[in-house]
């Protein structure tokens, strides 16, 4: 390839040129080119700094979003973070979703100091805020008996809302105190309600006196609350308060009593009951053992065109349960699927538990494979159940094969899951399965009952079983396990007779640190 040899005096020529002089990049040999590293472009010059400058539109956050960030955030403190940063944008303001959000959570993670701070922030706030957030709120305190707290929050409608409170936020507030036998509160609320706020007691309010009565087993209180009810012209007795009185009545004794009044429900009052009230009355028959009664009601029931669901029945096959009467209960079970209900659940491991009991693991298995079929998946209390029923007829086997294999399969056992297992295998001195177990027990973060390791460790060293037993006396005390002196005596002992001394004083090291 022929380059170009460039003279002296053309190149001062080309240096002089006007093209030259007109432009900003400085002229490079050819023969350079090659060698010279590529230049870094020059930085723009002030005056056009503001028009090339491309700046990062920082997105808006909209209230909607800011719910979906508060709701996600587990963090309180951060979430608070969130509720107050989003504020602070040009042409934003809080709204009574965002406040309800923020409230929520914060009240979630028992910081009600913050609450406090919010709920005075809102009453300068001009948006319109609805009632149904101190409905919440009340309920929320009253889970932790802030009894005090859920009137405060009760109180708080009227500044912030600009609005009495409603019959519903009054039998609200009502019924959470009454639930935590705070009588002499609920008395007050009652008095100042009436004074302050023109109360008028409805149904609603009532049935909760009702309520309140019953649960005291003061019967005689809850049917004078009845009569000055009758006697009001803006309330009348309902299912709900009839329900609430015959429950009262079984949980008495007095079923004579509460059939009378069932009979008086229909015929004088002219209100048909719902599942719910026969369901009182099914449970109150089954609990004092008449289950031929109960069951007598579940025909009367169908006979009068009230469907029976799953509760009526799941209360009639405990009541036939408890009696010892399980081919009856087995028959009404299967009635109910013949009904075209499904059983949940707890029905389904009430008639696991009855076939364990009389010895039917086989028949309860089944039923286990049915409710996989029927998209009703067990839990740990269905699969303890199992495992206690196949240790009674000593299939050791399957249960362990069960510990072994549920966990792989998305099941969460319990330290119980394995004890049922652990307790029977040393109640049947079957010690090389115990052992096993033990292993995979505390392999997986489980320790024993402390009565129970102790006694594996004494049924080991009766049996001569000096290594199995050292070797599950440092597992269990590297779990924490702090074994009775007469355990660790015998197991010392044991060694000491062998001959292993040296293993005796690590037994003591370990014991003693």
């Amino acid at each position: 390839m022929n380059l170009v040899r460039v003279t002296s005096s053309q190149h001062r020529w080309f240096s002089s040129s006007p093209l030259a002089a007109s432009s900003s990049i400085p002229w490079i040999s050819p023969l350079r080119l090659s060698k010279v590293s590529p230049r870094k472009p020059d930085p723009p010059t002030e005056s056009t700094t503001t028009s090339v400058e491309v700046r990062r539109k920082v997105k808006y956050i909209s209230h909607e979003t800011a719910i979906n960030l508060i709701k996600r955030e587990k963090d309180p403190k951060r979430a608070l973070e969130i509720f107050n940063n989003v504020s602070e944008q040009n042409g934003f303001n809080h709204n009574n979703a965002t406040y309800s959000t923020i409230l929520h959570k914060l009240a979630m993670s028992k910081k009600f100091q913050a609450v406090d701070s919010i709920l005075r922030q809102m009453t300068y706030e001009t948006c319109k805020f609805h009632e149904a957030i101190f409905l919440v709120l009340m309920k929320q305190f009253s889970k932790y008996s802030l009894d005090e707290k859920v009137l405060e929050i009760f109180h708080a409608i009227r500044p912030i809302v600009r609005e009495k409170p409603s019959l519903k936020a009054i039998s609200t507030c009502l019924n959470l105190l009454i639930d935590a036998s705070q009588v002499d509160l609920a008395r007050q609320f009652l008095m100042d309600s009436k004074k302050n706020l023109n109360l008028k007691p409805n149904t609603c309010i009532f049935n909760i006196l009702v309520k309140h009565h019953c649960k005291n087993g003061d019967l005689e209180s809850a049917f004078e609350v009845v009569k000055e009810m009758k006697n009001a012209k803006i309330s009348y007795p309902n299912q709900i308060t009839y329900a609430t009185l015959i429950n009262g009545l079984c949980e008495s004794g007095r079923l004579k009593e509460a059939i009378e009044l069932f009979e008086e429900m229909i015929s004088k009052d002219q209100i048909l009951p719902d599942v719910l009230t026969y369901n009182v009355l099914i449970n109150g028959f089954c609990r004092k053992g008449n289950v031929d009664r109960a069951r007598k009601i579940m025909e009367f029931m169908k006979r009068n065109g009230c469907n029976p669901n799953v509760f009526n029945y799941s209360s009639l096959i405990s009541g036939f349960l408890k009696a010892g009467r399980f081919e009856e209960a087995e028959e009404i079970f299967d009635e109910m699927k013949n009904f075209g209900l499904k059983p949940d659940k707890v029905g389904y491991t009430t008639m696991i538990n009855c076939f364990c009991r009389i010895g039917r693991t086989d028949k309860a298995l089944e039923l286990l494979k049915e409710m996989k079929e029927k998209d009703c998946r067990p839990d740990v209390v269905t699969f303890n159940v199992i495992l206690g029923g196949l240790c009674r007829e000593d299939k050791f086997e399957e249960a362990l094969e069960m510990l072994e294999r549920l966990p792989y399969e998305g099941m969460h056992l319990n330290k119980a899951s394995y004890r049922i297992v652990l307790n029977l295998l040393c109640q049947k001195n079957d010690l090389k399965r115990a052992t096993d177990l033990l292993d995979l027990m505390l392999g997986r973060g489980f320790l024993p009952h402390f009565a129970t390791s102790n006694e594996l460790l004494v049924r080991l060293s009766n049996a001569g079983m000096a290594d199995d037993a050292a070797m599950a006396l440092f597992a269990l005390v590297d779990m924490g396990f702090k074994p009775e002196p007469d355990s660790w005596a015998m197991l010392v002992e044991l060694v000491s007779r062998e001959r292993k001394l040296l293993y005796a004083f690590q037994l003591l090291d370990e014991l003693i640190c």
